[in-house]
Formats: structure tokens, sequence, C-alpha cells
């Protein structure tokens, strides 16, 4: 991780080498609800449900869905492209020390059915299978035990003052100074949150970014539908998909890096047999 300097944070180092537009953007527009960009990735699904069934058939102790190929490939895009791993905080751009994924888990599916948080860290070496493992892990201790941010916010809950407290809140996560029992599991202190709306039926959607904790990249999962395809004669045809809608801060990087980095996503879902080799192993796209 290398020796912590002037100006970072325990979670992320200072960027000291931005160019100017970037070290100007967050001056001009320090909130980060202001400055989202939306955008939306189809994806083909011939070749991931035929993995997926292959997958499932040799390993039937340690099954696999879509949503843990969509982690796997998140987070496998967002280590072979840096910026995406970057965050702004008090008017300033951080390269974050972890890769971590976020989602939360119902543990029963009824209206008033308890959520808890659920975050995966990655490591350089990870691949689907440990990726899988950990997401695995994590929906099981969730079911059965309360994570350590739920446990603080029973706590704060029941403390007088919840204004200052607040404004304290506030204060401190500007600063990077949030206590970590806090937000050990605060998906908003993540590099990326997952939501899975298709395990609900629903499909994608917008999902607004937070000006609390360093969380630069949201991602829905939608439901999996047919949808027509025309070739070039007028001819339709019929194909499997997915659809993904991401809400990215925009001053973390340009549009030509966003456009790439999302190429690298699709191309990773839909051959998910890159997804067995490690995080920080290049791919081609």
């Amino acid at each position: 991780m290398g020796k912590r300097k002037w100006g970072d944070r325990r979670d992320a180092k200072l960027i000291r080498d931005i160019d100017a537009m970037h070290y100007i953007m967050p001056l001009m527009y320090p909130n980060r609800c202001d400055n989202e960009a939306f955008m939306t990735l189809h994806i083909n699904l011939e070749k991931t449900e035929e993995y997926i069934r292959r997958k499932n058939k040799e390993n039937p102790d340690n099954k696999i869905a879509i949503f843990e190929i969509i982690i796997a490939a998140t987070l496998k895009a967002i280590k072979l492209r840096p910026h995406m791993n970057r965050f702004i905080a008090n008017n300033t751009m951080y390269q974050r020390n972890e890769l971590t994924a976020a989602f939360t888990v119902k543990k029963n599916f009824r209206d008033d059915g308890e959520e808890t948080l659920a975050r995966v860290v990655a490591d350089d070496k990870d691949t689907l299978d440990t990726i899988n493992k950990k997401v695995m892990d994590q929906i099981e201790f969730c079911k059965n035990f309360e994570d350590d941010s739920t446990k603080a916010m029973n706590f704060i809950k029941k403390l007088p003052g919840k204004h200052f407290i607040g404004w304290l809140a506030r204060l401190l996560d500007k600063h990077g100074l949030m206590p970590k029992s806090v937000i050990a599991t605060d998906p908003y202190q993540c590099t990326v949150v997952l939501t899975n709306l298709g395990s609900i039926g629903m499909n994608i959607g917008y999902h607004h970014l937070m000006n609390w904790g360093t969380n630069s990249i949201f991602i829905v999962v939608g439901k999996k539908k047919k949808r027509a395809h025309y070739d070039k004669d007028g001819n339709i045809t019929m194909r499997r998909e997915i659809a993904l809608s991401l809400t990215i801060d925009e001053r973390i990087s340009d549009g030509f890096y966003y456009a790439r980095s999302l190429r690298l996503l699709k191309r990773l879902i839909e051959n998910p047999e890159l997804l067995e080799t490690p995080l920080d192993e290049e791919v081609s796209y």
C-alpha cells in the first residue's frame, strides 16, 4: 500500500498529478449528486447463461448466478480501469486504497422484512470462484447476524441530540474521519454499490449517488428478458438480455475513459470465462 503521505486519507491516497480540469471541477461543482452521469448497458446472455449451466453442473455444491458474475465482472473492470476507483471528498480527488463492492441483503421476502448491508473486499488475485464464495459468505452472515454498521446505527438512534450528531457525522465524513465501526459495512463508503432489481421481477431504473460517503458508482441490475434486434435488411432477431443502469460521478474521469470501461464490463459479463483469471490480469477489449 505504501507509506501514507501528507494529504492522504486513511482510506485513499491524494492524487497529486491530476490535470487542471479535474483539479478545478470539484471546486466549481462540489456536490456528488450534482455531477451524475447516467448510462445503460444491454448484455447478451447467450454465452453467459450457457456458462452458468455448465459451471453449475460441474460444481453443484458451489452454484453461481448472474448477479455474482456481474459483481465479479464489475470488480475486474474497475481493477483494470483504476480511474473508476476514485472519489471526490472535501473538493479533492483521491484514489481508493481498497476495491470494494456493496449490496443489500433482505433477510426474508416480506414487506416488513429486515434489510442488512453486505460488503465484499476484493484482492488482486481473486477470480470468479473466490468472489462468488465471498458473496455467498456475506449473504449467509447477513441473514443470521447483525452487521457492524447496523449495530452502530442502532446505538446512535438511542442517543439524544440527533441534529448535532448528524452535523458531526457529516463533518467527520467530509475529512474521512468517521469511526470504522460506524462505516464498516456502509455501502456508500465502497467503490461500487449494486442492487439486483431483477431478483424481484423489476426492470432497471435510475438510482442517485449520495453526497455522503465516497461511493462514485451505483449499478442497478434489471430482469432478464428478450429484446428485438434488427439487421441491415430489417430482419428481426430476438435475443435474451439483461440490462444494467449505471450512475457515475462524472468528475472522476472523462467520457472516453467511461466508454472504454463500460465496453470492458460488457465483454467480461458476456464472456465469463475471462473471470477465471485474477482480477489484475489484463484482457483484450
